[in-house]
């Protein structure tokens, strides 16, 4: 039953990270699909990370001052030198993992909340530089995506291809921004 507490997670558990605010990154990221040859594609970029090169979807952090939406189209622009107008939410995810920390025996605990997009390429703008550390941009059907998996930056790459493909479509006016959001540097 998805609205089950999960076996996993042990109500009143002695944890450490209960005596501080979990704070999650919020990410978001765009599923950018088309037709090549009788093939369904998907748009990835190839990206220089601290455990080799990656691909992923375009995707990244969500900046102060701006929707998930509006981010996304940032994101994609900033790493695929693609305008990018998002048509509808293909979900909401939650992924977490533990990561070295240079020089210590201890790992940092990271979660990510992900927001992902599908919707329409647009024009591509010549001369606009990508992100640092991205590599390339490629079109790589759903086989090949999935042959490859120790080269993927996150597992949600497969999980958002998948409700991609499984023709999971939300209307982008489920995630409502507040005005507020763009008041930075306002007290409230």
């Amino acid at each position: 039953m998805p609205w089950a507490v999960s076996p996993n997670r042990a109500p009143g558990k002695d944890n450490k990270a209960m005596n501080t605010r979990w704070k999650p990154s919020v990410t978001v990221a765009a599923v950018i699909a088309r037709t090549h040859a009788g093939v369904t594609e998907f748009l990835l970029v190839e990206e220089h990370t601290p455990d080799g090169l990656r691909l992923n979807n375009p995707a990244g952090h969500l900046d102060p001052g701006e929707s998930p939406l509006e981010g996304c189209v940032r994101e994609t622009l900033e790493e695929t030198a693609f305008h990018f107008k998002p048509t509808a939410l293909v979900g909401v995810y939650l992924s977490r993992f533990e990561k070295p920390i240079p020089g210590q025996a201890q790992t940092e605990d990271i979660t990510y909340l992900r927001f992902a997009y599908c919707g329409e390429l647009g024009e591509f703008m010549a001369g606009q530089a990508l992100d640092d550390g991205i590599v390339r941009t490629l079109w790589l059907s759903a086989d090949a995506i999935r042959a490859c998996p120790e080269r993927h930056r996150s597992p949600l790459l497969i999980k958002c291809m998948d409700d991609y493909l499984a023709g999971h479509r939300h209307s982008v006016d489920v995630i409502t921004t507040d005005a507020s959001v763009y008041q930075i540097g306002k007290a409230y």
